[in-house]
């Protein structure tokens, strides 16, 4: 998908849905909070959501004392969800609308997450660019983690195609560079109650 239709259509997906209806909504990201708590340990460290635009994560990030968070979304509309929902709190974080693929980061992060977008790129060369984003945008060490879309998991996402992953064919995806630490399935269910497997793989930068 190219960049404009890329951006179209997630504007698209939160100027006509609230955050709450979307399937891949979660009220509490529990696996998400766990990961990151338990491997970033200084709460200073740089952390960035990408395609958090109107995730809870940083929420609770925020009330769990984390004082560098970045949250990168394509969607400037699903931005503003989150922003107004954190009110005067929206302030404590970095927000940059921006298309991942792209993306030009101004400073190095300690943590990268990544609930749900990984496994729309279903082209090779977008998977380059995204690899490529991530290890510019790491300092060595960082923590990685990524959610997809797991096998025999969903084969679409709001209307997308997607790429479905599990241990081997990540690990492959990623390249020399990251090493995997843990990977575990969790199964979503989304507000009308289907049930979606996602399979989350915690990498270190190794470069």
């Amino acid at each position: 998908m190219e960049d404009i239709a890329r951006k179209k259509h997630w504007e698209n997906v939160y100027q006509t849905r609230s955050p709450h209806d979307v399937s891949w909504y979660q009220n509490c990201p529990e696996q998400s909070l766990k990961l990151i708590g338990n491997n970033l340990k200084d709460k200073t460290q740089s952390i960035i959501d990408v395609g958090g635009g109107a995730s809870t994560l940083v929420d609770y990030l925020i009330d769990a004392q984390f004082s560098n968070l970045s949250v990168l979304d394509i969607s400037e509309q699903a931005l503003q969800h989150a922003k107004s929902r954190l009110r005067e709190k929206a302030e404590q974080v970095k927000w940059y609308n921006a298309d991942i693929l792209t993306f030009q980061s101004p400073e190095l992060f300690d943590l990268w997450h990544d609930r749900a977008v990984f496994h729309f790129l279903i082209e090779e060369h977008e998977r380059t660019s995204y690899l490529l984003t991530l290890k510019k945008s790491l300092r060595k060490n960082a923590q990685v983690i990524i959610a997809t879309f797991g096998i025999n998991g969903p084969e679409k996402c709001s209307g997308l195609a997607i790429k479905q992953y599990d241990k081997t064919s990540m690990i492959k995806e990623m390249g020399n560079e990251f090493v995997l630490l843990s990977t575990f399935d969790e199964v979503h269910f989304t507000p009308n109650g289907s049930q979606q497997l996602f399979s989350y793989f915690h990498f270190e930068f190794r470069a």
